[in-house]
């Protein structure tokens, strides 16, 4: 899949624009994405300023030797590039050299000559190799109406960020600089998608007179809302979608060029980087699953964050001190069949001073009950596990109930240690489960589970029956998650009475609310995938 550029622009200066870029580059580069940021503002350029503690030497070159390049038949994109110590795949180019002749370099470019003489396709040569090379490029843009700022908010771009302060002059200008581009862009030569524009409320107060801030947000989203029309999901109202793209103001960020992001890895809501993971996610999903956004905001940034994160270890393994024993047993069966398994003893207080884990799933052997730290182990798991593709395990040794246990562990899919079922078969039974062998869901003879779920998506029935489908349904969801047979056997059960047909009384007959034919699509959609899965993969477990 070929990259995606990203103009960021404002229409008037001080909002933030370069603090912005630098800082969502920085964590997409730490999500595991390759990104190339480009200096375009040639003016006043200072996106160099933000990265300047890991660049590895002061810029030689840039934005404007690329003019030069042309000038002389000399294809060079990479040329210019520096990539940024310790920060992920991370590219720079800066504006050009930080050396005095760097101004009379830039006043002797005529734009318009040279997209006369072919500069516009040379650029787009330069674009193609940028967005083969990069997962994000991300432009940042000079202020006002320019030459240079149709390049950056026209020409390049798929997507254009644009960000303004709680003022009509910023508001304003920002929205007619989008429409110029709009119109530029329909007559460029070149084939390109239509411009989406991503609008960010920047440098926002709403801690003090929050009626006046209140009302602010209101004018923003009332200006704004066109924007909105070609990417933002039908079921999220503008207005949502406008909280999530707020910047706050925090006056300790505004002295200097600073990187939030590096110090807050793990923020809270009332912390900028908070509003700039949002933001990130946003564009790392190129616009896109906007609807799970407006759901749950954590679980959103959080799939995101680790969706190209490679794990060191497949596996953790939580050892009780009593079954220490079968336990490292289990460990060396695990290797042996290529999974990378590390062991965690309970008391191993460093896994508590990570801002992530290192293992992408979480066998926890429980030994007659869950300790205090496995359930400490558990809760830390589960708060970094919100939103992914990652699962807790249980395994229980012989003479453990597993009524007994709480019910984020009771209520899970687990595996057994016996006498006649020792380490090396749970390890096989493990592995399964951890290749999405196993299936979600155990068939039985008298259910067809799909067929129901089938039935009731075209049901019509009161809007009271489809309140206690709606629970039934999300409860279902929940249990085919967690690989809970019986529990999900019952809920079929009771939807299959709550959809009997019933004579009628008068009341309106509705179809199935859209939440409802969501959750429903989501488990069939499960149910069909764990199945092929199950059906290819079986023989491996021989």
């Amino acid at each position: 899949m070929p990259g995606s550029v990203f103009t960021f622009y404002s229409y008037k200066g001080g909002v933030g624009r370069s603090f912005t870029l630098a800082n969502i580059a920085v964590l997409l580069a730490r999500w595991g994405h390759r990104v190339l940021c480009l200096d375009w503002d040639l003016e006043a350029p200072g996106l160099a300023d933000y990265f300047r503690p890991r660049l590895p030497k002061r810029p030689s070159g840039g934005v404007v030797d690329i003019v030069d390049d042309f000038r002389r038949g000399r294809f060079a994109p990479d040329a210019h590039v520096q990539r940024l110590d310790d920060a992920g795949v991370l590219d720079f180019v800066a504006a050009g050299r930080e050396e005095p002749g760097y101004l009379g370099q830039l006043q002797e470019i005529d734009w318009d000559a040279l997209y006369d003489d072919g500069f516009g396709e040379y650029l787009e040569e330069c674009r193609e190799h940028w967005v083969t090379r990069y997962d994000f490029v991300l432009i940042d843009s000079r202020t006002g109406i320019s030459d240079i700022g149709g390049i950056c908010t026209a020409h390049l771009p798929d997507h254009l960020v644009l960000l303004f302060t709680a003022n009509r002059q910023s508001i304003l200008g920002a929205m007619d600089a989008a429409r110029r581009a709009d119109a530029a862009r329909n007559r460029l030569p070149f084939d390109r998608s239509r411009l989406t524009v991503l609008p960010v409320l920047s440098r926002f107060d709403n801690r003090e007179e929050y009626d006046r801030s209140e009302t602010w947000r209101g004018i923003v989203v009332d200006e704004t809302a066109e924007l909105y029309g070609s990417w933002l999901d039908q079921t999220v109202d503008p207005a949502t979608m406008a909280r999530h793209l707020t910047l706050p103001y925090v006056s300790y960020w505004s002295f200097g060029e600073q990187l939030p992001v590096l110090s807050e890895q793990t923020p809270s809501a009332d912390q900028i980087g908070f509003a700039l993971e949002t933001v990130a996610a946003v564009i790392a999903c190129r616009l896109d699953r906007t609807d799970l956004l407006a759901e749950n905001r954590d679980a959103y940034v959080a799939a995101v964050r680790t969706s190209r994160r490679e794990f060191k270890h497949d596996l953790r393994v939580s050892i009780p001190r009593g079954a220490v024993g079968p336990a490292n047993e289990l460990v060396t069966e695990l290797k042996k069949r290529d999974v990378r398994a590390v062991k965690s003893l309970s008391g191993d207080r460093s896994l508590l001073a990570r801002a992530e884990d290192d293992a992408k799933h979480l066998c926890l052997v429980v030994d007659g009950k869950v300790s205090r730290w496995q359930a400490a182990e558990v809760e830390l798991f589960l708060h970094r596990t919100l939103g992914q593709d990652r699962r807790v395990i249980p395994i229980l040794t012989a003479g453990t109930d597993a009524a007994s246990l709480p019910g984020y562990v009771g209520n899970l899919r687990y595996l057994r240690l016996t006498d006649s079922r020792g380490p090396a078969e749970v390890a096989r039974e493990l592995v399964g489960q951890l290749k999405g062998f196993t299936a979600l869901v155990e068939p039985e003879d008298d259910l067809d589970l799909a067929g129901l779920l089938g039935e009731v998506r075209g049901a019509h029935l009161r809007p009271s029956r489809w309140d206690l489908v709606e629970e039934l349904v999300t409860a279902m969801q929940a249990a085919v998650g967690a690989g809970d047979s019986g529990r999900t056997h019952d809920l079929a059960a009771d939807l299959a009475v709550a959809v009997k047909p019933r004579v009628a009384n008068g009341d309106d007959h509705h179809a199935a609310p859209p939440g409802v034919r969501q959750s429903i699509d989501w488990l069939l959609r499960t149910l069909d995938t764990r199945a092929k899965t199950t059906t290819q993969h079986r023989k491996d477990l021989e």
